[in-house]
């Protein structure tokens, strides 16, 4: 596009462009869009198609562009346009694109002079051009004239805004050479979303057309009204030009050929002409693109990096290899060993942070889930009571017994002991779900292969179950060995002296209730923390409110947050009991309460303490924990209507004191079953279930796989797994051409830095006070504020002149000589219009009076 540099570029880019294509990753390099700024018939469109290189823009008079038009250009081999609007159609002849424009124009705007910020979008395609995106946008206007709105000024300059206030987008401003570069609104947008300047070029346009004797050299070497990227000036086609189908390439060498022939700029000619601002243009894309590239760069070396390893294994693949089979295949199932064994043991390495792995699960399934369980079942109070009783009254039978007989706690502690296998057998299933959910987890990594994942899944399950049985049948014996023989002289058992004087205490035990066992040695160890919800007290208050929460043997606080700087609150748990509080239907939150077994307040004013968790696991969670501090479930909610009948028992004494001696007696006994069977429940399981199926894993697996499928039916390929193959060789080389790309970019281009910053200070005051060297009203011109040395150029007037033309020495631009003093009278011709500065006047008008200049074109 213009110059050797861009020439190699252009196919290094669309190289790069085509490896992210291959990667799946689009516009990954953008381009910065050209917007061109100007007033109407300041020759914006005429700019714009020298990017092209084809003539296609509406032309006229007035305001021609009155929508924005989004030119997208493409690099293709074929050339041609399309439109968003007439999707599938290809325009190859470009003055059918320009009718479309102004159809497409006139049917939103209608045919006179309206305008709109809906903008063309149009598409050229060719292999002349690199990827970027040109913007032609409405002239700059203050005067309605048709049907434009009252408000067009404002209109425009908020439709140009939106496009020009973009990080992204170079700024072409174009001014005309015969107007006022002070007064340049195009320049002054550029300023206002720019004010470094960075990505505004100026661009004078008719160069051509101004009057003799006056240029803009002062302007285009960037010394009068500087600009920090300077000015680039162009002559464009005229409308005789267009009409006589003057090509752009023809247009071009005339443009030439007038700077190198003008006196003011044939020592500049090089940095004027479209070709100049070409290569300008060029240099901030290429600018742009070497900024850009570095991320680009680290970011695909990352994934590069990412993938080599998987992809090393795919470089010399052969699917039908059987010794390649073979090897995959023992990897797969060692590593499904490793990964089961990991998850169920533990690891320090690859530690999940989202969720429990299946050993953190059946840890809890042991240490919390299992003794609640056991709990709940136990401590039913009153059935209990009213069990002895019934027990005691029919050994005794038709007699009255004077003594209390250990047949009725042999009898109930046998009762309480068979009761254990519901809990102790729900552990092994839980335990059993934990272990295939883990073995799901550990066979996504052969979902490559969908057979073999299929057949470890399969075998391993079949295993699990098998040894379910073995394990549930060990737990039953356990429990059924507890029952076979009930040792009264065990260490641990208080005996029925301990027991009978515990009953004097009967009061006191019922108030103490079960707070007093199974407490750890030092009662200020912390147990649990975490934050709940305390729901009741919250909606009095106007919500719910989460504290964070401190368990410990003695008592249960809560602080502001998990610092644990501010204590709200620090309850007892003497005398507590835990219960369910039933679900709201517009809460989200599981809740259980606290409360007090002699129906005192548990905090302030409320009876109950009612805690809030997110899920029903974090509810069974703290209630085990506060289980292990002695708060226990209460269950007298349940046996309301039992209570008639064991308020019977209680009005014999005698009786009553011997359903006390055995009620302790059992309490002591079940107290060493229970903790007999927590400890010996999970080491059972551990043993028979779990470390039997990681035995069998490691050293019978991979056998039964190959006994139960042909091995190329067990390595058979998904089709999945064949195309990421693809997928990620494809995308390695396409890495490594991009990162190649990127290296010949780096090599065959080079960067330019910014010019150092200029007072532009000027733009910001150009409406309130133009620069010196004013213009007349009557001819406003570039040539009006361009005073500079004329040494060497001829004889001039020491004052600059107001008039038209500057006080530069003559330049013919027509053949014949001109005699100098008559030219610099010339130049003198329009003092009369301004008598209020007569010092401006040179010392020779009085001796030659300035002739008039009548029908000078403007």
């Amino acid at each position: 596009m213009g110059n050797r540099e861009m020439e190699e570029l252009i196919p290094l880019v669309n190289r790069l462009q085509d490896a992210f294509s291959a990667l799946g990753q689009s516009c990954l390099l953008e381009l910065p869009q050209i917007a061109v700024v100007g007033g109407q018939s300041a020759g914006k469109s005429s700019v714009l198609e020298n990017f092209v290189g084809r003539d296609f823009l509406p032309r006229g008079s007035g305001i021609v562009t009155r929508r924005p038009l989004v030119l997208q250009l493409i690099t293709s081999k074929a050339e041609y346009a399309e439109f968003l609007h007439c999707k599938g159609k290809k325009f190859t002849d470009f003055d059918e694109v320009r009718h479309e424009i102004e159809a497409e124009t006139d049917r939103v705007t209608g045919m006179n002079k309206g305008i709109s910020s809906i903008p063309i979008n149009l598409r050229v395609y060719s292999p002349h051009v690199l990827n970027l995106t040109l913007i032609d946008l409405p002239g700059i206007t203050k005067v309605p004239v048709g049907d434009q709105p009252p408000d067009i000024e404002y209109q425009i300059r908020e439709m140009i805004m939106q496009f020009i206030t973009r990080e992204n987008c170079l700024i072409l401003a174009v001014t005309p050479a015969n107007t006022d570069l002070a007064n340049s609104d195009a320049l002054k947008l550029a300023k206002d979303v720019d004010p470094q300047g960075l990505r505004t070029i100026g661009v004078i346009t008719k160069l051509d057309l101004m009057d003799e004797g006056t240029d803009a050299r002062d302007v285009l070497e960037n010394k009068l009204l500087p600009l920090r990227r300077g000015y680039v000036g162009v002559v464009n086609r005229s409308q005789k030009d267009i009409d006589g189908k003057k090509d752009i390439k023809a247009a071009m060498l005339a443009e030439r050929k007038f700077f190198l022939s003008h006196p003011a700029y044939r020592h500049i000619a090089d940095r004027m002409g479209t070709p100049h601002l070409q290569k300008v243009l060029n240099q901030q894309l290429t600018n742009h693109i070497r900024d850009t590239l570095p991320n680009f760069r680290n970011k695909l070396q990352g994934q590069l990096l990412s993938i080599e390893h998987e992809v090393e294994a795919y470089k010399n693949f052969k699917p039908e290899d059987p010794t390649r089979k073979t090897k995959a295949l023992l990897q797969m199932v060692q590593q499904f060993a490793v990964d089961f064994e990991k998850r169920i043991e533990g690891s320090g390495d690859q530690v999940d942070t989202l969720e429990l792995s299946g050993g953190a699960k059946i840890n809890r399934i042991f240490h919390e889930r299992f003794p609640f369980e056991i709990v709940k079942m136990e401590f039913n109070e009153k059935e209990l009571r009213r069990e002895i009783s019934y027990a005691i009254k029919n050994i005794h039978g038709i007699r009255t017994g004077l003594f209390t007989p250990d047949m009725a706690f042999e009898a109930i502690v046998k009762k309480q002991i068979v009761k254990l296998k519901g809990p102790s057998l729900k552990s092994v299933d839980l335990v059993i779900q934990e272990l295939i959910n883990t073995v799901k987890k550990c066979t996504k990594k052969l979902a490559n292969f969908p057979r073999l994942c299929e057949e470890t899944e399969r075998i391993v399950a079949n295993h699990i179950r098998e040894r379910e049985g073995k394990t549930k049948d060990q737990v039953l014996l356990l429990i059924d060995i507890q029952v076979s023989y009930i040792n009264t002289n065990h260490e641990d058992f208080i005996g029925f002296a301990n027991a009978q004087q515990r009953s004097s205490q009967v009061h006191k035990k019922n108030t103490i209730g079960n707070q007093g066992t199974n407490l750890p040695p030092s009662r200020q160890i912390v147990i649990r923390k975490g934050w709940l919800t305390i729901s009741n007290i919250g909606i009095m208050k106007g919500g719910s409110k989460g504290y964070w929460f401190v368990l410990t043997a003695e008592s249960l606080s809560w602080y502001k947050d998990d610092e644990e700087k501010e204590k709200k609150y620090m309850l007892p748990l003497d005398n507590l009991k835990v219960r369910d509080v039933e679900k709201s239907f517009m809460s989200s939150k599981h809740i259980f309460a606290l409360f007090n077994t002699e129906q005192r307040n548990v905090y302030k004013d409320y009876r109950f303490l009612e805690l809030a968790c997110d899920s029903q696991e974090d509810v069974d969670s703290w209630k085990a924990s506060l289980l292990r501090a002695g708060v226990y479930p209460d269950k007298s909610l349940t046996e309301n209507d039992e209570n008639g009948q064991a308020e019977n028992f209680s009005m014999d004494p005698q009786l009553e004191r011997q359903v006390e001696t055995i009620r302790n007696l059992v309490d002591s006994y079940m107290s060493i079953i229970n903790k007999c069977i927590r400890d010996l429940i999970p080491k059972t399981i551990m043993h028979l279930m779990i470390n039997n199926v990681k035995d069998f894993i490691n050293s019978e697996l991979l056998a039964q796989l190959y006994s139960s499928e042909d091995q190329n039916t067990l390595m058979e390929e998904s089709a999945e797994q064949a195309q990421r193959r693809d997928e990620m060789l494809r995308m390695y080389q396409a890495l490594k051409e991009a990162l190649v790309v990127i290296g010949d970019i780096n090599t065959a281009t080079t960067f330019t830095p910014a010019p150092p910053p200029v007072d532009d200070s000027w733009i910001q005051h150009s409406r309130r006070s133009p620069p010196p060297s004013p213009t007349t009203q009557r001819r406003p011109t570039l040539s009006a504020p361009l005073p500079r040395p004329t040494s060497g150029r001829g004889p001039a007037p020491a004052i600059p002149s107001p008039g038209p033309h500057s006080g530069a020495p003559p330049v013919p631009f027509r053949p014949g000589p001109l005699p100098p003093f008559p030219n610099s009278s010339d130049s003198f011709g329009t003092p009369p219009q301004v008598p209020s500065r007569p010092t401006r006047a040179p010392p020779s008008v009085p001796r030659r009076p300035p002739p008039a200049v009548p029908g000078r074109p403007s």
